[in-house]
């Protein structure tokens, strides 16, 4: 009995073509197909068109800030949506609320870590907040003990401002029962101050605010000095001691009269850990933009700065600090630079995938065809076997079985490449058919 002949010997040139197509190029569609969603688990999804960050108030510095950060997100055609707020400990709630929408937030230093919120990571402290601590009375202030009894406006409620004022007047044993807090702050805490409603107020603001200029010219109202900046600044990680040099806000009328020693918060730029690395990488790039020029109490560039005694620095925000940005996004638009960055990151699982089927398909294809050939030499071998051995002389089924292999050899499917072997095959076939020819016909 003779051997099956392997799938495809003897099947019409179109039914082999099909399949030819259906043995490799469906699995190898498959494959791919397979290699594209492997590597698509690898990409990050694109940066959404729209972001919502949380200040301040409008006229504080916090809101003036990241509108300037909104300017410059505005030419990668990303929307940063700026939200006012009655202060950091709000903005610390909107970003502990997933439903809030808000991704980003500008923070004081010294409200919240990472043990309260490590859903929390910093893109960095962008910028010094002194502490100003403005009193009524003829007798210096340098310790805030000295405060102790007075009327005290120490921030609006929800505001950073007063989370700081109360930790700073506990270490001194100042609370509610030895002092009166005013929960005010701002214009209203300096006009309280101006009215001999309030002894003494707290502020946080930027040194070119212009409440700060305009009551540093009260001559009815002094700074304090913080004689015990250094013990401040051990006890809390998150301040740093600046110096108010003398003559800064006014030259001419050498305000302040003499340097004066302050505290100051480090605001930082703080996000939920699944706000999108793209965003990540565009706003440190504009916190260093807006912050970087230096000022009063800060060297240039010595802001924004990864480093962040508080919460975890975002990783790409830390990589982007020590590299700067990825050098497609220095030479190209944002969107392309980041389509290009994530499509590349599909390279390595697709390559993985797809290099050994390129080296094997081929491989296994040409196995296929060698095997159909030798196949049919072998089917060829063992009819001339047959036809030698002269105690069995039977032309006429030697004569069908033989068209019957010239029938299959000329239906074989073989690429150019494989036609010299095939064509060896088919002299094979006409020789043996000769042989049969020259055996005497059955009596």
């Amino acid at each position: 009995m003779a051997e099956t002949p392997p799938a495809g010997a003897t099947a019409s040139p179109q039914r082999s073509a099909f399949h030819e197509a259906l043995m490799f190029v469906g699995p190898a569609l498959i494959a791919v197909g397979f290699a594209f969603w492997f590597a698509y688990q690898f990409v990050e999804p694109a940066p959404p068109r729209s972001v919502n960050i949380t200040t301040g108030s409008e006229t504080g510095a916090y809101y003036a800030f990241a509108r300037r950060y909104a300017e410059i997100l505005a030419k990668s055609d990303i929307r940063l949506e700026v939200k006012a707020s009655a202060g950091s400990l709000s903005n610390l709630e909107l970003l502990r609320n997933p439903e809030s929408g808000i991704s980003v937030a500008l923070l004081q230093g010294g409200i919240s870590d990472h043990e309260k919120d490590p859903g929390l990571v910093s893109l960095g402290r962008v910028f010094l907040e002194p502490v100003w601590v403005f009193y009524r009375g003829i007798e210096p202030i340098d310790r805030l003990a000295q405060l102790k009894g007075k009327r005290i406006a120490i921030g609006g409620d929800g505001s950073g401002t007063q989370a700081l004022a109360r930790e700073l007047l506990a270490k001194n044993a100042i609370d509610e029962n030895t002092a009166v807090l005013l929960p005010i702050g701002g214009e209203k805490a300096a006009e309280a101050l101006r009215d001999n409603t309030a002894d003494a107020i707290f502020l946080v603001l930027s040194p070119q605010a212009k409440l700060v200029e305009s009551l540093l010219r009260n001559p009815e109202i002094r700074l304090m000095y913080f004689k015990q900046a250094e013990a401040y600044i051990r006890l809390f990680p998150f301040l740093s001691k600046v110096t108010l040099p003398a003559g800064v806000i006014d030259l001419s009328a050498q305000i302040p009269s003499q340097d004066v020693e302050l505290l100051a918060a480090q605001a930082a730029l703080v996000a939920r850990s699944d706000v999108h690395p793209a965003i990540v990488g565009l706003l440190v790039e504009a916190a260093k933009q807006v912050h970087g020029s230096g000022g009063i109490f800060q060297r240039v560039e010595e802001f924004p700065k990864a480093h962040d005694p508080e919460y975890p620095m975002h990783d790409d925000a830390e990589r982007l600090y020590k590299q700067g940005p990825p050098f497609l996004q220095r030479f190209l638009p944002f969107w392309l630079a980041n389509f290009i960055e994530r499509s590349l990151i599909m390279i390595v699982p697709i390559a993985t995938i797809l290099l050994p089927l390129f080296k094997i398909v081929p491989w296994v294809y040409e196995w296929r065809i060698r095997r159909r050939i030798l196949f049919w030499y072998g089917e060829l071998k063992r009819l001339e076997k047959a036809v030698l051995d002269e105690s069995q002389v039977e032309k006429d089924k030697y004569t069908r079985e033989i068209l019957r292999i010239e029938d299959a050899v000329s239906r074989i499917p073989v690429p150019l490449h494989y036609s010299d072997r095939l064509y060896e095959l088919r002299s094979a076939v006409d020789l043996v058919r000769q042989r049969i020819k020259g055996l005497p016909n059955p009596s």
